[in-house]
């Protein structure tokens, strides 16, 4: 039982490495322009997506585009709990995480009877059905496009117990801790270091090692007698519960939930995120959702007016030009630069950013090594 709660040594220094780049984010992101705390609240919350689609795609080889369904079922439970129940956010991140982890079952269960691009498939098609019901036929549960937001009079039972209505909207809190600005950064960064540790006793358990044979050769696994079923499921139901627990933790620092969180779009991001960032690392599918999280903030605020003053040394016509074709790139088109960055990745990097540090690094270490060798093989004076 004691095992269960502890790190051997490497894996506790990557843990606390990675909670000192969490927690300092507010302090190195400030030169990049990206220290305030809603762009801040969105690299750890997609962080723990990205983590959480890791574990199924990384570590089983399962491809889905359908778990955006969890992250709106997260948080459109999250929002529930606020309206009903209480504004604290420790009963609505749990909520969150169980009802998805519920769906989860139940489309894993469904979806993984089939592998391959047909497991693919299946889970687009119920992303799809649950963005449907979401937009237009559970409309008193969901407010359909609008989204569910919080009203003066919801019932809120459990805080109406121990005090009289406010005035106004109520903001979610940790005992009286307001989660906006950097309150909401905070606790959304310690759930993403618990995500990190919880995925770091997954990768190197038992089960992550047979979701690995699953992932290398999933025939042969079958045929040394092993069930494969429950350990996929149970990959799925984890990813899907991560995903939940990302969906609450945007509704905690931004109380909304809309159908818009469910689309197919999000289902890709999260593709994206892991593949850049490096599937199958513990570290690589954060700094794709960084990365990815950044892009959209910096270059979708670009327009012709910012492209006219960052090219302004150049020649009329030729400024006029360069501004022409690069407001293709950013502005609503920044999904382009995402694209051509993505393609690069793909063809020199398979591996993502990670296999990238791994390649110079091992370069740098021959190179190291090798001057060593060759500086004692050099004959020295008598």
């Amino acid at each position: 039982m004691k095992s269960l709660f502890f790190l051997d040594r490497r894996d506790t220094i990557k843990l606390a490495i990675f909670a000192l780049v969490v927690l300092t984010m507010p302090i190195w992101l400030a030169p990049f322009g990206a220290a305030y705390p809603g762009l801040l609240q969105k690299f750890v919350i997609f962080a723990i997506f990205a983590i959480g689609f890791n574990i199924l795609f990384g570590l089983t080889g399962y491809l889905s585009f359908g778990h955006a369904a969890f992250l709106g079922i997260g948080s459109y439970t999250a929002v529930w709990s606020f309206k009903l129940f209480t504004m604290n956010v420790i009963p609505a991140v749990i909520l969150a995480v169980l009802v998805s982890g519920v769906f989860a079952v139940v489309i894993g269960y469904l979806s993984l009877k089939r592998s391959g691009i047909y497991f693919a498939i299946l889970t687009l098609a119920f992303a799809q059905m649950c963005y449907s019901l979401a937009y237009s036929v559970l409309t008193p549960i969901t407010q359909g496009e609008t989204g569910l937001l919080l009203t003066r009079n919801d019932p809120r039972i459990i805080d109406m117990m121990f005090r009289e209505r406010m005035e106004g909207l109520p903001t979610p809190s940790l005992f009286g801790l307001e989660m906006d600005g950097f309150y909401g950064f905070y606790f959304s960064a310690a759930m993403l270091l618990l995500t990190f540790f919880v995925s770091q006793k997954i990768f190197a358990s038992p089960f992550g090692m047979m979701l690995r044979g699953i992932k290398s050769n999933q025939t042969r696994m079958s045929y040394t007698g092993f069930n494969i079923r429950p350990y996929t499921l149970a990959a799925f139901v984890i990813s899907g519960m991560y995903a939940g627990l990302a969906g609450g933790l945007l509704a905690v620092t931004d109380p909304i939930a809309g159908p818009e969180r469910m689309q197919w779009t999000a289902s890709g991001e999260v593709v994206l995120m892991a593949i850049l960032g490096g599937v199958g690392t513990l570290v690589g599918p954060v700094i794709g959702a960084w990365i990815i999280k950044y892009l959209e903030n910096i270059l979708s605020a670009f327009n012709d007016q910012v492209l006219n003053r960052f090219f302004d040394f150049l020649p009329d016509g030729v400024q006029e030009l360069v501004v022409t074709i690069s407001s293709k790139f950013v502005g609503e088109g920044w999904h382009l630069t995402l694209g051509l960055m993505f393609v690069l990745v793909v063809v020199f990097l398979p591996g993502g950013i990670v296999e990238g540090v791994r390649r110079v690094s091992a370069r740098f270490s021959r190179r190291s090594s090798s001057s060593g060798a060759s500086g004692a093989l050099k004959p020295r004076p008598a």
